[in-house]
């Protein structure tokens, strides 16, 4: 916790300390020496920091020792913790002296911050402090985050105890039986085998007298944060309406760092103006989940857990529901991930809106995306209430039971006329039937598997004329949120196989089109969308070779030899992806030789030959690499082709 917002190390400066050094015991006053174990990496930084701390309150023995040897004043470099001995060297009579007589360390007591930020072992701390207490007895006091620091020890070195961990479950013949899932397993082991938090306890308990916990009252600290906004008196209204969602989702983030709640309820203040700014009477319950969210991943982003990148490939909130109601476990830990995030931040809080990626974008990436912003909050208005939000929609975002029974028939109703008009998308309606024919069979909607069929199949043609091509087929099935899939849907899916094809067809050949029609006029533009877009699909496929010609024959010279090294570096990169062109491409070459007959030589005539003979030898790639795998019938009539 930091020094200014009221933290434990503020309590130590501005309570305890105060206290003790005014306290009198036995007729002994104390002194206190405060250390920061914050970044030390290994012990014997620890005693240079003592050492340190030490000599600044040493002042009167060492002065009589500095007068008796005629210094003036403590070289600087004493204080940066050169062991003291070697420092003073030798005393007078020869002898060595002994630093520890430098100070009596009956009347101090020393005080160690910030355990769980130390970069050593902390059980090597702990035996060390331990030296002090048992041989020096002196009093000494700890303070540390053990939340945070239960969580480092068990999260340190993780990979290298999987690794052993996994090698001794082998070597039980362990990893086989499939009693329990693996990964719990290895955890498990790892537990069993790596217990440092055990080791911690059993230190702590030799070592540790008393223990006090530092409970600082929350409403207290938030109002002296949200002091800085007075400013805005509708934002600190908000706030303070919603201390108890600050205080909690605080509480649910597990780690009391204030220093990140203090940036989060900043980035809140922006994300707050902003929606006011350009979104005015947005859903109030929508602006109390921005605010649980923006906290919740300032902790999940910031507090050290290693989730930086989980939400990175969440685009949007309906992906993310999507996440928490698919059964399937995609042995992703990403997903488990993010159940886990869902259940804790959102526990008893019902929204139907809980994921914002402008907001995650702006906390992971400090920038503050307008368009993200204008999606995102477009989608919010069009969703937010259920009321409005289409019944196939609360179907796949929610998980179905969740629709009361007396919505259920009407939403039932609307769906089977979407599909009917073919207003979802293609993969949509695969989905939706993957859960109709499941209430068929558990009896809660009256259509047989027939007639829900014919429906979809219909329903599937016609939304296919509006669809896009889907080419993450298997992870937009994986969002399913049933169980058991019938044996029903492989029609389905074969027809939206076929009618995803036709689709990928439409949207290749819609490509040709615009990126060749850039030839010969629009060379630059060409070259461009050629090597982002083309490399790797078989565009030639998708266009008509006599147009083809037509334009590269009126292209430059110096244009007609940069397609022709784009089509050379294209085979030698990806030529099984574009095999399919390869039909045309020999057409191609045709139509170009028959052109060259009898024609006296020229530039454009020698480069156009040049540009046949280089499609002769990508052809020539394919007769050796693919071809002779087809069996002979068909490699005479290619040849006759």
């Amino acid at each position: 916790m930091e020094n200014g917002v009221h933290g434990k190390t503020h309590f130590w400066n501005n309570k305890i300390r105060k206290k003790i050094e005014s306290m009198q015991l036995n007729g002994k006053r104390y002194t206190t020496i405060y250390m920061s174990l914050y970044g030390i990496s290994n012990l014997e930084e620890i005693s240079k920091k003592i050492f340190i701390e030490t000599t600044q309150l040493m002042d009167k023995n060492l002065r009589k020792f500095m007068n008796a040897n005629g210094q003036d004043t403590i070289p600087e470099y004493a204080k940066t913790g050169i062991d003291m001995a070697n420092f003073f060297g030798v005393t007078q009579n020869g002898d060595k002296v002994d630093y520890a007589e430098f100070f009596s360390t009956d009347d101090k007591v020393l005080c160690f911050d910030d355990l769980e930020r130390a970069n050593v072992d902390v059980i090597d701390i702990l035996g060390y402090i331990n030296n002090f207490v048992e041989h020096d007895h002196i009093k000494t006091i700890i303070i540390c985050n053990e939340k945070e620091l239960s969580a480092k020890l068990k999260s340190s070195n993780l990979e290298m105890k999987t690794f052993i961990a996994t090698y001794l479950l082998d070597k039980q013949d362990e990893l086989n039986n499939m009693e329990k899932p693996l990964v719990e397993k290895i955890q498990d082991k790892i537990e069993h085998v790596f217990d440092k938090a055990n080791d911690y306890e059993r230190i702590k308990e030799k070592l540790i007298g008393e223990t006090f916990e530092y409970a600082p009252k929350f409403d207290y600290i938030i109002n002296g944060i949200l002091m800085r906004y007075e400013n805005n008196p509708d934002l600190i209204r908000f706030l303070r309406e919603n201390t108890g969602l600050i205080i909690s989702t605080f509480n649910k983030s597990g780690t009391r760092n204030l220093r990140i709640l203090k940036h989060a309820l900043n980035d809140f203040k922006k994300i707050y103006e902003m929606v006011n700014k350009s979104y005015p009477n947005t859903n109030h319950r929508v602006m109390q989940t921005m605010l649980i969210f923006t906290i919740a991943i300032s902790f999940e982003i910031k507090a050290g857990k290693v989730t930086k990148d989980k939400f990175v490939n969440i685009k949007d909130n309906e992906e993310y529901k999507s996440i928490l109601v698919s059964s399937r476990i995609l042995m992703d830990n990403r997903q488990f991930y993010i159940k886990e995030f869902d259940n804790n931040y959102y526990y008893n809080f019902k929204s139907e809106y809980r994921f914002f990626k402008f907001i995650e974008y702006y906390v992971r990436t400090r920038i503050f995306d307008m368009k993200l912003f204008k999606e995102n909050m477009e989608t919010i208005r069009n969703t937010v209430d259920t009321e409005n939000l289409p019944a196939y929609k609360r179907l796949l975002t929610e998980e179905y039971w969740k629709i009361s029974d007396d919505q259920f028939g009407s939403v039932i109703n609307e769906i089977m006329d979407d599909v009917k008009e073919g207003k979802l998308t293609l993969i949509d309606t695969v989905k939706i039937f993957a859960y109709f024919s499941y209430f068929s069979r558990k009896g809660l909607i009256q259509y047989d598997l027939k007639t829900l069929k014919n429906v979809f199949f219909n329903g599937m043609n016609i939304a296919s004329l509006n669809s896009k091509y889907c080419e993450n087929v298997d992870e937009e099935l994986g969002k399913i949120a049933i169980e058991e899939v019938a044996e029903d849907m492989e029609d389905i899916l074969k027809h939206f196989n076929m009618l995803n094809e036709q689709l990928r067809d439409k949207m290749f050949k819609e490509k040709a089109e615009k990126i060749m029609k850039c030839i010969p006029m629009r060379m630059e533009q060409f070259y461009e969308k050629f090597d982002k877009e083309c490399m790797d699909i078989p565009i030639f496929k998708y266009y008509d070779p006599f147009q083809l010609f037509q334009r590269i024959s009126c292209a430059s010279n110096e244009d007609i030899v940069l397609i022709k090294e784009k089509l050379l570096d294209r085979v030698e990169k990806y030529p099984k992806k574009i095999e399919p062109e390869m039909k045309n491409i020999k057409q191609l070459k045709q139509i170009i030789e028959d052109y060259l007959k009898g024609k006296d030589p020229s530039i454009k005539i020698v480069m156009l030959k040049e540009f046949a003979d280089s499609l002769g030898y990508i052809l020539g790639k394919y007769k050796v690499s693919f071809l002779p795998k087809k069996p002979d019938k068909e490699l005479t009539e290619e040849a006759e082709n």
